[in-house]
């Protein structure tokens, strides 16, 4: 289990604890309405300083996950008007996109900029190892010429996006903490329960709600638990880090067994097998789809939800609102559990830019200027709320949303071309929330250790290429023997018997070895 006061040598450049450079990089989350302080130093540098050049005309290939921008709207003319660029962005769906990228990686007719969810992804890698994109290393240098990309990325960014040891990618920057389990606080209080702290109180909380029927039907019909992900991962709601699923575990020959394939992870599976039998989980959990567990909560219908940013508390509240104006939304704290909290910290990079090698290297220049002068807090700041008296307003010095931002701006395409600035809480405040409201909240996290008691899997980190090309062999009866432990068609020792069987095949074997010597590379353990 990677903590985040373990000291982490490849991750972390200069600096001892994970911890210290969440504050580092974090400081200063006094400013409201979603955004924190600029630390010390920061770029604000409202546009380009290269007015006089030529706009930079730069193709991108990008991931959706909302609807496709108008690239004529007030915003993205305002966008790139200050970078003094133009942009033509192909924009693919997210759950289209290893697809499209497979496709553009197999054709080699790769777009000047590609964003790449996963730097681990086999047909990358090997799209590297064939001189397919610029190695970034000896430009980037000690990034004296790049301080934004240095000083305002996340912990670690750098070291954690190389590929083959080189800098090939721009890392994408993405808050280390996401979300906690969402839970109907209004529900809690009316059947007198307090707001669970441990894994059993959050049960025992659900179980309550559930015989109590509270979504108002009279058909008993109340949800416990949805979600938005599959549970199965053990990250979802962080669930499995309570139980030490992210916890290194040497089999015999001291190989590092993968997570979901560890003793802890089957206490989870039987865990999950407690919340099904309760009626606690929803029947369809195996096969829901994420619109659907949010749909469910934002009807009244369900408990509790988990995978979803903090941030979302607020505007979920809001929505169930409509049909239930007495609704309260809050996340629980980290849920105590037998050997840790639930609470799944990220790595900080959630995929990367890679500039193909058909650019130019003055207009490879060019790009990482780009990325360098939109990492900063105030093209963070103008991505999350637009332009002033268009796509917001100050209102007793809040910042209030209009209706134009949702068309203009929304909730996620501004940061597709861009690092994105590290923000520690990027992702529990929401400019759709009062000021007082996101203050609050973040004041209510820290109190609360949301910033102390989480894990970094090290499988988020290290790596092994036997295990890339086998565990596809074995992934889908695997999920089949996990839905089926839980939902009660096989027993718990059938499920481990199972497990063990896997455990011993030569190809997942090899993988252990390899998990476990990159470990000690990466860790020095």
């Amino acid at each position: 289990m990677v903590q985040m006061t373990k000291h982490r040598r490849k991750l972390s450049s200069g600096a001892c604890t994970l911890a210290a450079l969440l504050t580092l990089a974090g400081c200063g989350g006094g400013a409201g309405s979603g955004q924190t302080a600029a630390p010390a130093g920061a770029s604000t540098t409202p546009q380009s300083d290269k007015k006089s050049e030529t706009p930079l005309e730069m193709q991108m290939t990008v991931q959706l996950f909302d609807q496709v921008p108008n690239m004529d709207n007030a915003y993205w003319k305002e966008f790139m008007k200050r970078t003094n660029t133009k942009l033509n962005i192909e924009w693919i769906p997210d759950g289209d996109y290893t697809t499209k990228l497979n496709l553009i990686l197999a054709s080699g007719n790769i777009p000047e900029i590609l964003v790449v969810p996963d730097l681990k992804h086999p047909p990358l890698v090997n799209a590297v190892k064939n001189g397919a994109f610029w190695d970034l290393t000896p430009l980037l240098g000690d990034f004296s010429k790049y301080p934004n990309l240095k000083n305002f990325s996340a912990p670690g960014a750098w070291d954690n996006s190389k590929v083959l040891g080189k800098n090939y990618a721009i890392p994408k920057n993405r808050p280390q903490l996401s979300g906690g389990p969402k839970i109907r606080q209004d529900w809690l209080d009316k059947l007198g329960i307090a707001m669970p702290e441990t894994l059993d109180d959050y049960r025992a909380a659900l179980k309550k709600i559930v015989d109590a029927d509270l979504d108002g039907t009279g058909k008993k019909s109340t949800l416990g638990l949805v979600s938005k992900a599959s549970l199965l991962t053990g990250s979802a709601g962080g669930f499995g880090d309570a139980f030490g699923t992210s916890k290194p575990t040497f089999d015999k020959e001291g190989g590092l067994i993968y997570e979901t394939l560890t003793p802890q992870y089957a206490d989870l599976i039987a865990w999950l097998r407690d919340l099904y039998k309760d009626g606690i989980l929803a029947k369809e959990f195996s096969v829901m789809k994420p619109t659907q567990a949010v749909e469910l909560f934002e009807s009244g219908k369900a408990a509790s939800l988990v995978n979803e940013s903090f941030r979302y508390d607020y505007t979920f509240m809001q929505s169930i609102k409509k049909v239930q104006p007495s609704a309260v939304v809050d996340s629980t704290p980290p849920l105590k559990g037998p050997a840790g909290y639930a609470v799944r910290y990220s790595t900080g990079v959630s995929g990367a830019f890679l500039i193909s090698k058909k650019v130019p290297e003055e207009k490879v220049k060019r790009i990482l200027d780009y990325f360098e002068l939109t990492n900063s807090k105030d093209y963070y700041d103008f991505t999350t709320n637009g332009l002033e008296g268009i796509h917001y307003n100050k209102v007793n010095g809040d910042i209030v949303l209009t209706d134009q931002h949702k068309k203009d701006v929304g909730p996620t395409s501004p940061w597709q071309p861009i690092t994105l600035f590290y923000d520690k809480f990027g992702k529990v405040t929401t400019p759709a929330a009062p000021k007082d409201y996101n203050e609050a909240k973040m004041k209510k996290l820290d109190a609360q250790g949301y910033f102390t008691k989480g894990t970094i899997s090290p499988f988020s980190i290290i790596n092994s290429s036997t295990w890339i090309a086998t565990w596809p062999k074995f992934e889908q009866e695997w999920i089949s023997m996990s839905v089926k432990a839980i939902v009660g068609q096989i027993t718990l020792d059938e499920y481990k018997t199972y497990v063990a069987k896997l455990n011993d095949d030569p190809g997942l074997k090899k993988a252990f070895q390899e998990f476990a010597q990159d470990y000690k590379t990466t860790f020095g353990k």
